[in-house]
């Protein structure tokens, strides 16, 4: 995915952080890529490193499309649900396919509706790639 990386920083109690900006919104995540790296548009993959609880950290979504936004204390991040045939779940993030850990199996009917995942910021992290 394409992102437009406005700063990134680091502060004496968290990783390296990067804001980062997108058509359908933007927030602050772990960055995994150089702590030097320059405003600009960066092509990442995201990693959710938190197992997804139905009902805890995700819920239906409200509205549809792709969003990312700052939720208090975590990031949201909303997108199409789907699952793998080995049990995992995908999200689909505007295109951008992001890998899932699920601490239980989904309620009936959730694969391919738009949901709505809490991930503490840290928790989700950006690694840049170059094409």
């Amino acid at each position: 995915m394409l992102v437009e990386l406005v700063k990134v920083s680091k502060f004496p109690w968290s990783s390296w952080l990067a804001q980062v900006q997108m058509p359908f919104g933007g927030a602050v995540v772990r960055w995994c890529g150089d702590q030097a790296a320059k405003p600009g548009k960066y092509h990442v993959e995201w990693t959710v490193d938190e197992d997804i609880v139905w009902g805890r950290n995700a819920k239906p979504a409200v509205g549809v499309g792709p969003g990312v936004r700052p939720g208090g204390h975590c990031v949201v991040l909303r997108g199409r649900l789907d699952l793998t045939v080995d049990g995992a779940a995908v999200l689909d993030l505007d295109g951008s396919q992001i890998l899932l850990d699920l601490a239980d199996s989904l309620p009936g009917g959730i694969a391919g509706t738009w949901v709505e995942l809490f991930i503490e910021r840290e928790k989700i992290a950006l690694y840049p790639y170059e094409l």
